[in-house]
């Protein structure tokens, strides 16, 4: 008897071909997304300054300038803190001290804007003047210095970080 004859084996189909659904998609991908971003852009203000730019900028030169005063005038204006006596020493030039100065110290915590201060600017006749911090949170503030002296508008300003008391 005679084997029976083999059916030959079918030949493999080849795979699909997926690169043009992918480009495709890249397509569809980069078109939304650009469409996405104008449709962002179309409900976005373009209006980049104020109306009162220039003012605003006037202003700002100001106080570059009365920061910049202060600065020069190096050792001779600062404040300090006293860790034994949890006070916050401000020092300010003698000669400015003579024409009895105008101005403030700002208390500003970063971390709580309900405990921001403003103390009206006293110094003593050595320029020295001393605020009790005994009451100040524990941590960083900025303290900003401002006052007049000839004229002239001067601002200091510190970062200052006050540790918790060992009570």
């Amino acid at each position: 008897m005679t084997a029976p004859a083999e059916t030959p084996a079918a030949a493999p189909r080849p795979g699909r071909n997926l690169w043009p659904l992918g480009i495709g998609a890249a397509f569809a991908v980069f078109l939304t997304g650009t469409v996405g971003l104008i449709v962002l852009a179309s409900f976005h203000r373009p209006e980049l300054v104020t109306p009162d730019y220039y003012e605003r900028e006037l202003r700002y030169q100001q106080t570059y300038d009365s920061r910049e005063r202060a600065r020069a005038l190096g050792a001779e204006a600062d404040v300090t803190f006293d860790p034994a006596a949890r006070r916050l020493v401000v020092h300010l030039p003698a000669r400015h001290v003579a024409a009895v100065p105008v101005g403030t110290v700002h208390l500003y915590r970063p971390a709580a804007a309900g405990a921001d201060r403003e103390v009206p600017l006293a110094p003593d006749s050595q320029g020295r003047q001393e605020l009790d911090a005994r009451d100040l949170a524990p941590g960083l503030w900025r303290v900003r210095v401002e006052w007049r002296h000839a004229e002239q508008t001067y601002t200091l300003e510190r970062t200052l970080v006050i540790p918790a008391s060992a009570r």
